[in-house]
């Protein structure tokens, strides 16, 4: 079993997304709108229009992972930096907050260490 896992990079879709979109539809939008690789090894975040569901897209040595989370209750918060862009890269922890539903604007960050990206 492949568990999300801190070295993966992950890339919000910053448009609404057809969540009857599967495998297939959701590869194809990771190559055409994101000009990605779907099989890099990246994941890949997709909200509805109502982001009250959000699909991961991930593939691993041997084919595609989906997973699925549909929210009973509210909606999921989106970075207020995404407006201006197609996709954004976030941190496996951002992914988290997300997630959980805790306010990224209420968030402050003590600097820490950290390398310097790998290019894409």
């Amino acid at each position: 079993m492949m568990p999300l896992a801190s070295t993966l990079r992950f890339f919000l879709y910053a448009h609404a997304t057809d969540m009857r979109k599967s495998f297939e539809g959701l590869s194809g939008l990771v190559t055409s709108a994101l000009t990605r690789d779907p099989t890099s090894g990246d994941v890949y975040v997709f909200l509805n229009r109502r982001r009250d569901r959000m699909k991961l897209l991930l593939w691993d040595r041997s084919g595609f992972w989906l997973f699925y989370k549909r929210l009973e209750q509210g909606t999921f918060q989106l970075p207020s930096n995404l407006a201006e862009q197609t996709s954004l890269e976030l941190r496996y922890d951002e992914l988290l907050l997300i997630l959980e539903g805790i306010d990224l604007t209420s968030i402050k960050r003590r600097h820490r260490y950290s390398k310097e990206k790998r290019l894409a």
